[in-house]
Formats: structure tokens, C-alpha cells, sequence
């Protein structure tokens, strides 16, 4: 990988199952089943997403099967009741779909899962077309990255150019992503500095600044 910050395009699927707006029920539920996956995107026209169909968006029918809601269930779980009876993707699936461009921060796109509370992302273009798709495991990708390359990154783009004439050498160690950083420096503010700057390289898990400033007592 690249040095951070790492976008959305680094870590995407770009093979992606997608169904149609006219696809049935029973193929939406075969193509997750051979596909292994939990949501599938819905496409129109030249690719582009209208939504996005999950298994929350099936499991009404089978709810609902033998059931006779009252008054208060019917009116509480109208969208439910309508997705129970819907035979078609485009009847079950919830649009619009969330989705993330691939130049998008990891950041970015796991705040967007957690704030709409969804396990994977289509990637789309500036036009709506599937690009792929991102999920929370792909974003834990970066967690990945070997602890020498994390070292490497944080010397490179952190400590050299914060500290070109430090007062002692610093040195970077990475141990099961946690970045330790000891040595002496000049100015106390850059110590804090330093710490956020190590703390957002994508695949830190941790940040142990042992940097001390020349004037500290």
C-alpha cells in the first residue's frame, strides 16, 4: 500500500454481484447464497444504483408468513408488511442507496457505516455507476500492514519532516501497530504534534510518544 491516507479505491471489491430492479425474490436469495454475501446492490440502465436489497429486507416475508399483525404491528411496521408481500427487487430494496466515492477517506467511509448503520458501502462514480463495493472488513485491511512498512511511513512522512535537526536521534519502532517514538527534541509542541500525526496513519493501532523536549525539566 501507498503511504496514508489510504482511500477507498485501496481496499475495494471491484468484482461485484448485483441484480436488477426486476429481479424475483428467490434469485435475490440464491445469488447471496452462492455469492456468500448479505446485501446486494440494485441496478438500473447502464449500471447505475437506485438501491440496495439486504437480507433485513427479505426477512419479512418469512416473519410475516403465518401471521395476522394487529392494528398498532400494521401500523408501526407498514414498511415491513409492504416488503412482505413484494416479489421484486425493486418492491424490497431501500433506496436511495447509502454509497461512498472511492476516493473517499477509510475514515469517511466508516463513519458513514456507523452513522447509517449499514455493514458494506456500493462504491459509485460522480455519475452513480458500481464501481465495487467496500465493507467493514475491508476497511480493517489496514491492520494488516507490516509493522516495518508502518515504521518506514511514520520516519519518512512524520519524523523527518517534523524533526530535520533533532537535538537527540529519534528513533521509530512498530510492535503489533504500536508506534513508540523516543528521543529529544527542540520545541514541546511538537511532541503533541507528532502524536496525532503517528496516531492517523492508517493501520496504527497505538502510540507510545517517549519524546521528550529540550526545555522539559
Amino acid at each position: 500500500m501507498d503511504s496514508s491516507p489510504h482511500q477507498v479505491s485501496d481496499v475495494m471489491t471491484h468484482a461485484v454481484v448485483a441484480v436488477g430492479r426486476k429481479t424475483l425474490f428467490k434469485d435475490i436469495v440464491e445469488r447471496m447464497e452462492e455469492w456468500k454475501v448479505s446485501a446486494l446492490p440494485v441496478l438500473e440502465g447502464d449500471g447505475r444504483v437506485i438501491g440496495v436489497l439486504s437480507e433485513a429486507d427479505l426477512l419479512p416475508k418469512e416473519e410475516f408468513r403465518d401471521s395476522d399483525p394487529d392494528r398498532v404491528t400494521q401500523l408501526r411496521r407498514l414498511p415491513d408488511l409492504a416488503k412482505a408481500g413484494a416479489v421484486r427487487a425493486e418492491e424490497l430494496m431501500s433506496t436511495p442507496a447509502v454509497t461512498v466515492h472511492a476516493d473517499a477517506t477509510l475514515a469517511e467511509a466508516a463513519r458513514i457505516m456507523a452513522l447509517r448503520h449499514v455493514k458494506r458501502l456500493p462504491v459509485v462514480s460522480s455519475e452513480g455507476v458500481l464501481e465495487g463495493v467496500v465493507s467493514r472488513g475491508d476497511l480493517l485491511k489496514v491492520f494488516l500492514r507490516p509493522d516495518s512498512e508502518l515504521a518506514d511511513e511514520i520516519r519518512r512522512d512524520i519524523v523527518d519532516v517534523l524533526f530535520p535537526a533533532p537535538i537527540e536521534p529519534i528513533h521509530v519502532m512498530v510492535t503489533d501497530g504500536v508506534a513508540t517514538l523516543t528521543g529529544r527534541v527542540g520545541d514541546p509542541a511538537q511532541v503533541d504534534l507528532a502524536t496525532r500525526l503517528v496516531r492517523g496513519v492508517e493501520g496504527v493501532v497505538g502510540v507510545d510518544c517517549r519524546l521528550t523536549a529540550a526545555d522539559a525539566v
